[in-house]
Parts: structure tokens; C-alpha cells; sequence
């Protein structure tokens, strides 16, 4: 075995000291694996980015409750009076004063503009005073928050930045009514800052309706989740559906990370089968020009599988160095920016980002593709015979 070993370690050194007397096809390897793996790499940081966000919304000491059978916030319907009655529930964090820690929510769209004049949704969502404990995360940057009884609008930070008119002091036309933009609010990055918030009565007030779409509770622990959900599950009158706050966010995303990974991988594999071509054009044409070099170590005693090691192994350093180069311009493109995509009537906005993962997962890709793009010149090269190589010099 260590015979083999130290076969292989001196024919791959022998390759790649060949490698500078032919730049041209091996570029072909390093540049189409390059290719391969940005375009992979772009499509999945942006998939990641928008998850994170997402997930990041929720906390598992918060819990969300909505009609038995919504899939969403969106779909939900609740009837009003829902909320005086969750409120009483066991595993409830309370205020200072004994206030339960409970924000009932509506939400509605709103249409706004985008800086480059194109038009689109925006949500605002009506919250009860208590929004700020419940969510601790989010904290006001500017401005004050909305009093109740009042049209007033405090925007998410990345809202702000997204779309026009939703500057401090600014007067939007909102059903029917124009409501004043009075604060500006920071959550940690996370979903939430593309909303718009508002005081529920209002919201409910302004939309003509009673009934909304989900009720958000701060437990007293992780651990009160459950205490909290057979209570309400074993109500007769109340038809909910409860779901820690982490699990329902994460649910969430998950649409949206299989799109955007299928479209990673049906475009990258489309790419990667170039790419092996490439490699095995790339691969076969260096075997042939080592011809005599190869069949001269092997009448010296080095056997068929270290030259076929060899050959895979020039391939994937070839193909590792076209994947941190595909890996370089990503991060050298994307990295920092934001983007923002639709979800329900509302938008997400991400800053994008290029983990370690993403580019251990380029390179694994880009060693799949040497490897099957060389194999099959590798074998060639280990079953070529020596004496009819030989005669040919």
C-alpha cells in the first residue's frame, strides 16, 4: 500500500510539474469549473440569505396562534374576540404591571414604489401596544412608535430603504385615510423590517372588518410551549392551530429554499455536463502528449492504478482551483448586497452573504465534475499497452 501511495505521489508530481507546457486546455478545466460553480454558489447564497431571514423572525419562546387550518398568516381568519380569550392562557410572560404579553395582528398590503419607479406591495401589519416586549428585537431608530387611536405608520428599516415615500413625517394614502410615517424601526435584520406597523384597531377600523389574522403570545419559557398548547387545543370554542414561532418561520421559508435551490441545480448541472466534457477533452489530450512518459514509468515497475490516480487527482486541482475562483467572484459580486424577492403580499429583503458552506459545497460539486469528466481518459491512460506506446516513439 504505501508502494501504491508513493507511486501515485510521484506521478501526480510529475503531472503537474507538466502543467505550465500546456496552459491553454487546462484553462479550460479552471474556467468551466469556474463557471459552474458561481453561477451555483450566486443562485444558493441568494437562496441561504433569504432563509436566514426568514428563520431568524421567530423564536421558540414565542407562539403564534391562527385558524386551525391556514397554512399562513395570510390565509388566516380569526374571529376578534379570539384574543380576549388566548390572553387568559397559561404559560404567558406578563409586564411589570401584569399585563399579558399579547399582540393581535392584521395584515394588509399596501402599495408602494420602489426607487426604480416600479410598483409593488408592502405589508403593514396592525399590532397591539404591547409589540415592542413581545418582540424585544425590534427597537425604534427613529422617530417614536404609533399611538393607538391614531393613523400612524412606524417602517421597517429595510422598507425604508426599498421603497419611496416612506420617509420620517411622511403622509401616505392608506385606505382611504392619510396616515403619518412617525418612526423607524431596526429587528435584527430579520423579515420584519420590510413591514410597515400600525395599530390594530385602526387597521381593522380602516379595512371595515373584525376579524384577524393571527395572535402572537411571549411564553414564559421554552419549556411553557406546551402548557400553552393544550389549553387552547382542548377548547371547544376556539378552532386554532398553534405553532412555536422558530418552527412556523421555518416553515415558511421552505418554499422558498426549494425553488431556488431547484433552479441552482437544474442551471449548474446543465453547466456541469460542459464542463466534463471539457475536462475529459482537457484530460485526454494531456494523456496523450505523456504517451511515452507514461508507458516509460510503467515498464520501470509503476502500476496501472497510480497512473489512473494521477490522472484524477491533476483533474481535481485543476477543478478546486476553477471552484475558489467561481467562489472569489461571488463573493466579490454579491457579497454585502441586498435582495429582496415577494412572499404572500409582501416582500423580504436579504443582505447577501458567501459561507464557508456554500463554498465547501462548490468544491465538492467541482471535484464531482473532475472526477467524472477524468475518468474515463484515466483508465485509457492505465490500460494503454507499454510496448505499442513505446514503438510509437
Amino acid at each position: 500500500m504505501l508502494e501504491g501511495l508513493r507511486q501515485v505521489c510521484v506521478l501526480s508530481a510529475v503531472s503537474l510539474r507538466t502543467i505550465p507546457q500546456r496552459p491553454g486546455p487546462s484553462l479550460v478545466i479552471v474556467i468551466g469549473v469556474a463557471g459552474v460553480v458561481a453561477v451555483l454558489l450566486s443562485v444558493l447564497s441568494i437562496s441561504s440569505s433569504l432563509v436566514r431571514t426568514i428563520a431568524g423572525s421567530g423564536r421558540a419562546d414565542r407562539a403564534i396562534v391562527m385558524q386551525r387550518n391556514a397554512v399562513s398568516e395570510n390565509t388566516s381568519m380569526m374571529e376578534r374576540s379570539a384574543a380576549d380569550r388566548i390572553q387568559f392562557a397559561p404559560g404567558i410572560r406578563r409586564t411589570d404591571d401584569g399585563q399579558p404579553i399579547v399582540s393581535t395582528e392584521a395584515l394588509t398590503p399596501l402599495r408602494v414604489v420602489d426607487a426604480s419607479g416600479r410598483r409593488g406591495n408592502v405589508m403593514v401589519r396592525g399590532v397591539s401596544q404591547t409589540v415592542f416586549a413581545l418582540r424585544p428585537e425590534m427597537k425604534l431608530v427613529a422617530g417614536r412608535a404609533m399611538r393607538p387611536g391614531f393613523y400612524e405608520l412606524v417602517v421597517g428599516r429595510k422598507a425604508l430603504a426599498q421603497f419611496k415615500g416612506l420617509k420620517l413625517n411622511d403622509r401616505v394614502a392608506f385606505r382611504g385615510a392619510e396616515w403619518t410615517i412617525v418612526g423607524v424601526f431596526s429587528s435584527a435584520g430579520d423579515a420584519h423590517e420590510m413591514e410597515l406597523l400600525a395599530d390594530v384597531d385602526m387597521v381593522l377600523s380602516a379595512m371595515q372588518r373584525n376579524v384577524v389574522n393571527s395572535i402572537s403570545v411571549l411564553l414564559e419559557s421554552e419549556g411553557a410551549y406546551e402548557a400553552f398548547r393544550d389549553s387552547l387545543t382542548t377548547e371547544p370554542s376556539l378552532v386554532v392551530k398553534i405553532s412555536r414561532e422558530s418552527e412556523y418561520y421555518r416553515l415558511q421559508s421552505e418554499p422558498l429554499q426549494r425553488s431556488w435551490s431547484f433552479v441552482a441545480y437544474v442551471v449548474s448541472g446543465i453547466m456541469a455536463l460542459g464542463a466534463m466534457f471539457g475536462a475529459a477533452n482537457t484530460m485526454y489530450s494531456a494523456v496523450s502528449a505523456r504517451r511515452m512518459e507514461i508507458a516509460t514509468l510503467r515498464a520501470v515497475g509503476f502500476g496501472p492504478n497510480a497512473v489512473l490516480v494521477s490522472v484524477i487527482l491533476e483533474a481535481m486541482l485543476l477543478a478546486v482551483a476553477g471552484a475558489l475562483l467561481g467562489a472569489a467572484i461571488v463573493w466579490m459580486l454579491l457579497s454585502g448586497h441586498t435582495f429582496s424577492t415577494r412572499m404572500g403580499s409582501g416582500r423580504v429583503m436579504a443582505q447577501l452573504s458567501l459561507g464557508a458552506d456554500l463554498v465547501a459545497l462548490g468544491v465538492a460539486w467541482a471535484c464531482m465534475i473532475s472526477i467524472l469528466g477524468a475518468l474515463a481518459p484515466a483508465v485509457r491512460a492505465a490500460r494503454q499497452p507499454i510496448a505499442d506506446a513505446l514503438r510509437e516513439t
